[in-house]
């Protein structure tokens, strides 16, 4: 088991960080005040000794309850029993945190105490020098992108086991217009203009994953042709997302009712992103729905 200690100034880019921890497989805590870093390691061995990476983030933001020598103090003596922890340490410099904090229009959490935010920073950093002088393990995100600060975490972390940084996931959601476009969706694509099975007697009351409905409307021209575009697309679209950082793409795919059209689609270009080495999930939202319906008509 290994601990990762997350800490650093106030718009280094620990929020980014501990988001692409995350997406490594990294279970974390955020804002852990001080005086309960120790019990969290206990209680964290005790309950989960096979997990790989843990983070803990650790900073200002605990506000009276922050003592940069307790957390020092508890490495050191973790340290010492043969625990893995690992300090990272986030800084960027005065003119970046300045514009980062005029951006975001977020007040610095030593604002009120320093009275403005170029004293707040440097009032900061002092607090903050124990944990720095301890550091593993020192990222200088000024200049550095949210994409940068990903690859800069990738470069300089030894995470060995965790899921593969570059990895994108593509989520295939079928639904019916009837009730609304999944709020989550990063694209959505309308499959109305397919054969409907709903007005064919014989598959009317069968769904997308029952070889009726699957071959009729698989079966059709102008099905293939827009399976293999949208094919296409997708597969142009992975890799760019993936080099933007991005970690799942959900796509939509939505028919009237969510029973026939999109789910039949949605398992097509399921099986095919597979193929293509894409980790790949098909879900249906509305096909339960759309059965109690069926049963009232």
């Amino acid at each position: 088991m290994q601990f990762i200690l997350l800490t650093g100034l106030s718009g280094a880019g620990k929020t980014t960080s501990l988001r692409y921890l995350e997406d490594m497989g990294c279970p974390y805590v955020d804002n852990l005040p001080p005086a309960m870093v120790l019990r969290f390691i206990d209680l964290w061995k005790e309950a989960a000794p096979g997990a790989r990476t843990v983070v803990l983030a650790v900073d200002i933001r605990s506000g009276d309850l922050f003592d940069a020598h307790i957390v020092t103090n508890v490495i050191a003596a973790e340290r010492a029993t043969g625990i893995s922890i690992q300090v990272l340490f986030l800084e960027a410099s005065d003119d970046a945190l300045l514009n980062r904090f005029k951006e975001t229009r977020r007040d610095h959490p030593l604002m009120n105490q320093a009275g403005d935010l170029p004293r707040a920073i440097a009032l900061e950093r002092e607090r903050l020098q124990p944990l720095r002088e301890m550091a593993d393990i020192v990222v200088e995100t000024t200049g550095l992108r949210p994409k940068g600060l990903r690859e800069k975490l990738a470069q300089v972390l030894s995470l060995s086991g965790e899921e593969d940084p570059q990895s994108i996931r593509a989520d295939l959601v079928s639904f019916g217009f009837k009730r609304g476009i999944p709020r989550d969706a990063d694209l959505v694509l309308d499959v109305r203009f397919l054969p409907n099975p709903f007005y064919i007697d014989d598959i009317r009351f069968q769904t997308g994953l029952q070889s009726g409905v699957r071959e009729y409307v698989l079966g059709a021209s102008v099905t293939k042709a827009f399976i293999e575009k949208t094919l296409d697309l997708l597969l142009f679209l992975l890799p760019n997302y993936q080099n933007e950082g991005k970690r799942r793409l959900v796509v939509a795919i939505g028919c009237t009712g969510g029973a026939h059209r999109s789910v039949a689609i949605s398992e097509a270009l399921g099986e095919r992103l597979r193929q293509a080495g894409y980790l790949t999930s098909v879900q249906h939202r509305d096909i339960e729905h759309e059965k109690e319906n069926w049963k009232h008509l």
